[in-house]
C-alpha cells in the first residue's frame, strides 16, 4: 500500500505540480506588491484614490464593489503578461531552436514488391521493375 502511495507521490507530473504551485504562490506576492506598491500608487496620482476599492454601486440595501473587481483584473493581466513575455514565448523560442525539422525520406518503397529503394532510382534492385520518378 504505501509502496503504491510512493510511486504516486514520486511521479513526475505530481512533483512538477507541486512546484509549480509553490512557484505560483511566491510568485503571487511579488504581482500583489508590484500592484499594491507600484500600479495603485501611478493610479493615485492620476485620479487621486490609491486604487479602484473605492468604486463601488449601491442597489437597494447592497453594495456591488466593482472596484475591487477592477483591481483583480489589474492584477490578473499583470501576472498574464509576466507568464506570457517572461515564460511561455522565450520557452517556445527556445524549443524551436531545438527542434530541428525531420530530415526529407532518403528511401521510398517500391511500387511492386514494396522493398526499399533510393529515392532517386528508376528501376527497383530487388523485382528490377521500372518506377515513376518522384
Amino acid at each position: 500500500m504505501l509502496k503504491g502511495f510512493r510511486d504516486f507521490i514520486l511521479r513526475g507530473n505530481v512533483v512538477d505540480l507541486a512546484v509549480a504551485v509553490v512557484i505560483g504562490a511566491a510568485f503571487t506576492s511579488v504581482v500583489n506588491s508590484l500592484v499594491g506598491d507600484v500600479i495603485n500608487p501611478l493610479i493615485a496620482a492620476i485620479f487621486h484614490k490609491p486604487d479602484f476599492s473605492h468604486l463601488v454601486l449601491h442597489v437597494h440595501t447592497g453594495v456591488v464593489k466593482y472596484g475591487n473587481f477592477l483591481n483583480a483584473i489589474i492584477a490578473f493581466l499583470i501576472v498574464a503578461f509576466v507568464i506570457y513575455f517572461g515564460i511561455v514565448l522565450p520557452l517556445n523560442k527556445l524549443m524551436a531552436r531545438f527542434h530541428k525539422p525531420a530530415a526529407p525520406p532518403a528511401t521510398r518503397p517500391c511500387p511492386e514488391c514494396l522493398s526499399d529503394i533510393p529515392m532517386a532510382a528508376h528501376r527497383c534492385s530487388h523485382c528490377s521493375q521500372p518506377v515513376p520518378a518522384v
